[in-house]
């Protein structure tokens, strides 16, 4: 057994995939495959997977990740049709428009949860700058990156875990979690950048994260209210939505929730403006719009 392999875990019965990111002594320090899950593990406790099974990992060709994308993309299509119907009301003028989408920026602490985030947000036409940051270096990331790119929305995310053998204090405690402080310093870095939670939007966490403190922090949507695994997938389908809605709208985990696979005990937070904007007449080339 060596770095890189894909295992499960004997003692919680094969239920969730994960990838060796290395080994110490007789320890395995394990990432999630399709879950944002940061785990140690015996060796003797693991057990390797199939190679057939680990070929498309994080699962997007799953039947609830592709309704959600699904999903997406309809509410795409929705928005440019209001869009068309608002301007064949009015009259002279150019009956066309273009769309200016929300900028991401995805922090991921995943490189191949990274490469897939980025291939879907091509496909669902988001812009998004995507970088691999491990989780502890995400607010000095951040940091650099906020003013060059100027996003409209913030994805922080990557792997996390409640300890096995946690600090005083509980649930309720940072301590007790492998990574939400990273994700915590990393909002508190992006709000002292911008303040507004309309102007720049952001989802934070992974799995287990502390959720609580996630929003405390000034993140607009995080994970996991109830401390449970969410799918590698979930926040880009949040930054999407978010991305094509008009910011004269106004969201709630209400209207997404059903974008996501793991629902609102993976994911919460709070009313947010949209950050879309049609533009009119219409013009051949956005990209300086944008």
């Amino acid at each position: 057994m060596r770095q890189g392999d894909y295992v499960t875990r004997k003692s919680y019965g094969g239920d969730v995939m994960f990838k060796i990111e290395r080994i110490e002594q007789l320890k395995a320090i394990l990432r999630g495959v399709d879950y944002r899950l940061l785990a140690d593990a015996p060796l003797v406790d693991l057990t390797i997977s199939n190679p057939a099974d680990v070929m498309d990992h994080p699962r997007s060709s799953s039947p609830e990740f592709r309704e959600s994308l699904r999903r997406l993309a309809v509410s795409q299509m929705q928005l440019q049709e209001k869009n068309q119907l608002s301007i064949n009301h009015k009259q002279n003028i150019d009956k066309s428009y273009f769309e200016v989408p929300g900028k991401v920026l995805h922090l991921d602490g995943d490189p191949t949860y990274l490469r897939k985030s980025m291939q879907i947000y091509g496909e669902l036409r988001v812009p998004a700058e995507g970088f691999y940051v491990p989780e502890a270096q995400m607010a000095d990331a951040l940091h650099r990156l906020l003013p060059q790119i100027r996003p409209d929305i913030v994805v922080v995310t990557g792997h996390d875990g409640i300890l096995k053998h946690r600090k005083s204090g509980g649930p309720s405690s940072l301590s007790s979690y492998k990574n939400s402080q990273n994700f915590v310093n990393a909002v508190q870095i992006a709000r002292q950048y911008e303040r507004n939670r309309d102007s720049m939007i952001i989802i934070a966490g992974a799995c287990q994260s502390h959720f609580e403190a996630l929003l405390r922090a000034g993140a607009n949507f995080a994970s996991s209210p109830a401390r449970i695994l969410i799918h590698a997938l979930d926040p880009l389908c949040i930054a999407a939505k978010l991305s094509y809605t008009s910011v004269k709208d106004t969201i709630s985990m209400l209207d997404i929730v059903e974008l996501t696979v793991t629902g609102l005990d993976g994911l919460g937070g709070v009313e947010t403006r949209g950050s879309y904007r049609m533009g009119v007449p219409g013009i051949q080339h956005t990209e300086d719009y944008v």
